[in-house]
């Protein structure tokens, strides 16, 4: 069957077999592996996408269903090459560790902060309770979330590195690590 929608701002279409998950149409087909495939069950939430604005589990929903609709993927985030202030949050208050979870927070943050741009803790905590984060206790994903609220897209993030520097390591606002050991004494 053939579906079209709308990824990341740009249309797509595609012919599929109707049975192809959302997941693995953005994964296999669109070459988009930033949406993680975890659990399979829609219990783990790190296949979160957004449709129309609102967060789902790309692993409960067929492909065929999303036809028609807009998705954003986490690749979809950064704009103009500038992250998206909670890219930019979870970089500045450390809210990853492994990663694995991290897209579907951050789209379900940007989704969050779309609908109420002041949240509160709790707040924050019920949006991100459908997703399971096995790493970072919650503490840094929360403040991640606070930071993107006090930073909004244009104001006080003059100093944020573009997408392409964090991707090919260009930045240098982040320390590079290895080099860094590589040149200090190492005393045992």
């Amino acid at each position: 069957m053939q579906i079209s929608m709308t990824v990341n701002g740009s249309d797509v279409t595609s012919e599929i077999e109707p049975r192809v998950l959302l997941v693995h149409y953005i994964r296999e087909v669109l070459g988009l592996t930033g949406t993680h495939w975890g659990c399979d069950t829609s219990n783990c939430g790190t296949c979160v996408v957004l449709m129309d604005g609102q967060p789902v589990k790309s692993c409960t929903v067929l492909a065929a269903m999303a036809a028609g609709h807009d998705i954003r993927t986490v690749e979809g985030l950064a704009t103009g090459g500038t992250l998206d202030p909670v890219q930019q949050g979870f970089m500045e208050e450390h809210g990853l560790q492994c990663g694995f979870c991290t897209p579907g927070m951050m789209l379900t943050a940007r989704a969050l902060l779309d609908k109420n741009p002041h949240p509160d803790d709790t707040e924050i905590r019920q949006a991100i309770s459908g997703q399971i984060c096995r790493c970072t206790g919650y503490a840094t994903i929360v403040r991640s979330v606070q930071w993107a609220a006090a930073h909004p897209a244009g104001t006080g993030m003059g100093d944020a590195p573009a997408a392409d520097e964090v991707l090919d390591g260009t930045d240098t606002a982040v320390p590079d690590v290895a080099t860094e050991t590589e040149n200090s004494e190492v005393k045992a």
